[in-house]
């Protein structure tokens, strides 16, 4: 069987102009006002895109995390000239401390905080529990299709890691995904309520020899800050 192909219809000939300016007169459209939306480079990433509506207020204020913003902003690079530095490389955090700290609430502020400052970002955020639940082989999903979308996003917020149950399968998946973003220094933002200590005997030694190298750890106060929001 034959299969014929167009090739791409350009825009610019006088017919084809004049058509399309009978039609946004007749739409009551400004020529002038598309041709200057047309120039306006698209945004890399909306502010709020894909981030709860708990969080979209979310505001970093954490002397590390602000650190830690600074520093993935100074090594974003614009793919060309002219164009809008996006982030491709850069350091991680680890974030650890109790329950209701605070720690989601800074990693979504340092997120909003790097889309304030100009700086293109394609990020992702799970929890680990949503995360491994993804990646669960099922029939009719590409489990490592999945895997090495996670991989490779510029930024990744890996939200309660230890949260779910240990097991040979869960410390596999865990190694992957890390050992590919420690490879190719791409930025992860991971909280955790285990202790730094605790880590090692729930991760294993591959994951945390490489967590220890490629991250900064911010150790947060004992303190419950849910639970005085509520008392308040």
């Amino acid at each position: 069987m034959r299969t014929h192909t167009r090739d791409p219809q350009t825009l610019g000939g006088a017919g084809t102009l004049d058509r399309m300016a009978r039609i946004l007169a007749a739409r009551n459209i400004d020529p002038a006002a598309v041709a200057a939306l047309a120039d306006e480079p698209e945004p890399f990433s909306p502010l709020d895109a894909g981030m709860p509506p708990r969080y979209q207020g979310a505001v970093a204020d954490h002397p590390q995390v602000l650190a830690w913003v600074r520093e993935v902003a100074e090594a974003a690079v614009a793919p060309s000239r002219g164009a809008r530095r996006q982030v491709t490389t850069g350091p991680s955090l680890l974030m650890a401390g109790v329950v209701g700290a605070g720690k989601t609430h800074q990693a979504y502020g340092a997120v909003r905080r790097l889309v304030q400052s100009g700086v293109g970002v394609r990020w992702h955020a799970t929890t680990a529990a949503d995360l491994y639940a993804d990646l669960r082989p099922r029939p009719g999903v590409d489990s490592e299709r999945e895997l090495a979308a996670v991989s490779r996003c510029p930024l990744l917020i890996i939200d309660d890691l230890g949260a779910a149950k240990a097991s040979e399968w869960v410390e596999e998946v865990t190694y992957r995904l890390i050992n590919r973003r420690y490879n190719h220094m791409l930025p992860t933002l991971i909280t955790t309520n285990l202790a730094i200590k605790d880590l090692r005997a729930y991760l294993g030694d591959r994951v945390t020899s490489r967590l220890a190298q490629m991250t900064t750890r911010v150790e947060f106060e004992p303190v419950d800050r849910r639970r005085l929001r509520t008392a308040a």
